[in-house]
C-alpha cells in the first residue's frame, strides 16, 4: 500500500526477501574455496560453458578449489537460453558423484542451469515439471555458489530460472525462494574479457530490469529505490563499457548496476518487454538481450502514457533535458533508444532474420508470460501485435 500516487511514494507496508549472500568487488572470485570450507563443502560440481573456460575464467577459481583441497568436476555441457533435457542431463551427472555443491560461473545460461541441476538433483523428476509459481516442494540441500562473468542478468541472486521448451518453442520459467542461490560472488574483473556484442546485450537487459521493474504493478518502494540506482548506474557506465571493455570502473559499475537490477526484480518483477521477449527468443531463437534492446524503447514509449511520472524520471537520469515533466516523459522512450544504437545493439527484428509472418504467433505467445499482469498499461494482443510491427 502506497502513501500517494506519486513515482516517489512511500510504502507503508511491503515485503522484500533476498535469500542470497553477497560478495562484490574486485578479487571476490579467489575466495571460494575460503567460503566453500565454511561451508563444509568437499567435493564441487562446476557448472560452466565452453566459451568461459576458452576464456581462462575458470583458472582462479580452480586455482582456489585446489588451494583449499576441494575436490571438483567442470561440466562444460551448458548451451544458450539452456533446454529443459540439458537441466535433466546435468542433474542426472550431478547425482552420478558424490557432490555436495554446485557453484556456477558464467553468465545466466550457466547460472540458469545450476540452479535447475540443483532443484531437479534436489527434488527428483525433470524441471519442467517446476515451471511456474512456486512448484518446488523443498528446499534443496545443495548449495549453490554464483559467480557471474557478464553483467546483466541478474541471475546470481534471483529467484527465477529460464529454460528452453523447443518441442514447442516456448521459454518456461521456473519461479521459488529455492531457486536463488546460497552465495553470490560478483566479481567485476571476471567480465573484463567480455567480447563488445556480449557486452552491450547483457548490459541493456540490466537496465531493463530497472526500467521494468520501477515501472512493475508489483514495486514497492524498497524495489523502486533499487531499480533507479540500477537505471542510474547502468545508464552511466553501459556506453563506456561497451566502447572499452578495460575500463575497470565501468566495468565496476555495469557489474554493481546488475546487481542491484536483479536485487530490484527479484521482488518487484518484470513486464511487457520482457514477456514478448520470451515469446521472440522462443518463436525465432533470437539472443535474450539482443530481444529486450529491441523492445524496450517501444515498451517504454507504451507505458509513458499510463506512468508520466516515472517515465519523467527514467528520462531525467538518463541525462535527458527539458522545460517541464510531460516533455520529459515524452522523452524517456527516445533516450532508451539512443543508448540502444550508441551501443551497437540492432533496431530491428528484420535484421535478426525475424520472419514477418511470425509476428502474430510472437504477439500471441507473449501472454503465456507471468510478467505480463505486472506492467501498468495492460495490452491487448493486438497492440502487442502493433507494437512488434512497428519494431519489424
Amino acid at each position: 500500500m502506497s502513501v500517494s500516487g506519486t513515482s516517489k511514494a512511500i510504502d507503508v507496508e511491503f515485503s522484500f526477501h533476498l535469500p542470497t549472500l553477497i560478495e562484490f568487488g574486485f578479487g571476490k572470485a579467489s575466495l571460494l574455496g575460503e567460503r566453500l570450507l565454511k561451508l563444509g563443502v568437499g567435493n564441487v560440481f562446476l557448472v560452466s560453458d565452453k566459451g568461459v573456460a576458452s576464456a581462462g575464467l575458470l583458472q582462479k577459481l580452480e586455482q582456489s578449489l585446489q588451494t583449499s583441497d576441494i575436490h571438483f568436476k567442470t561440466y562444460l555441457e551448458v548451451e544458450p537460453d539452456p533446454s529443459l533435457e540439458t537441466i535433466d542431463l546435468g542433474a542426472e551427472a550431478f547425482n552420478s558423484g558424490k557432490y555436495d555443491c554446485i557453484v556456477a560461473v558464467g553468465g545466466g545460461s550457466a547460472i540458469d542451469t545450476a540452479k535447475g541441476i540443483r532443484v531437479v538433483a534436489g527434488n527428483g523428476g525433470s524441471i519442467g515439471d517446476f515451471a511456474g509459481v512456486d512448484k518446488i516442494g523443498k528446499a534443496p540441500q545443495i548449495p549453490l555458489i554464483a559467480v557471474p562473468t557478464t553483467s546483466g542478468t541478474g541471475s546470481e541472486v534471483t529467484i527465477f530460472g529460464v529454460y528452453s521448451d523447443w518441442v514447442k518453442n516456448v521459454k518456461v520459467t521456473v519461479t521459488s525462494q529455492y531457486m536463488a542461490p546460497t552465495i553470490a560472488l560478483v566479481d567485476p574483473e571476471l567480465t573484463m574479457r567480455l567480447p563488445r556484442k556480449m557486452t552491450a546485450a547483457s548490459g541493456i537487459d540490466a537496465l531493463a530490469h530497472g526500467i521494468e521493474s520501477y515501472f512493475s504493478l508489483r514495486s514497492t518502494s524498497a524495489s523502486r529505490a533499487l531499480s533507479l540506482e540500477a537505471i542510474n548506474i547502468v545508464g552511466n557506465h553501459l556506453r563506456q563499457s561497451v566502447a572499452n571493455g578495460e575500463d575497470k570502473e565501468a566495468r565496476c559499475g555495469m557489474s554493481h548496476g546488475s546487481l542491484l537490477a536483479g536485487m530490484a526484480f527479484n521482488n518487484g518483477f518484470l513486464g511487457l518487454a520482457h514477456a514478448i521477449g520470451s515469446a521472440l527468443s522462443g518463436h525465432c531463437h533470437v539472443p535474450h538481450g539482443v530481444a529486450i534492446g529491441l523492445l524496450l524503447p517501444h515498451v517504454v514509449e507504451f507505458n509513458s502514457s499510463e506512468c508520466p511520472d516515472q517515465a519523467a524520471e527514467i528520462a531525467k537520469i538518463l541525462g535527458v533535458k527539458a522545460e517541464d515533466e510531460r516533455q520529459l516523459a515524452e522523452q524517456a522512450s527516445h533516450a532508451v533508444g539512443d543508448l540502444v544504437k550508441d551501443i551497437g545493439l540492432p533496431t530491428r527484428l528484420r535484421d535478426m532474420n525475424v520472419p514477418e509472418e511470425k509476428l502474430a504467433d510472437i504477439a500471441r505467445d507473449s501472454f503465456q508470460s507471468g510478467m505480463m499482469k505486472f506492467n501498468p498499461r495492460r495490452a491487448s494482443e493486438s497492440e502487442v501485435l502493433e507494437l512488434l510491427h512497428r519494431v519489424y
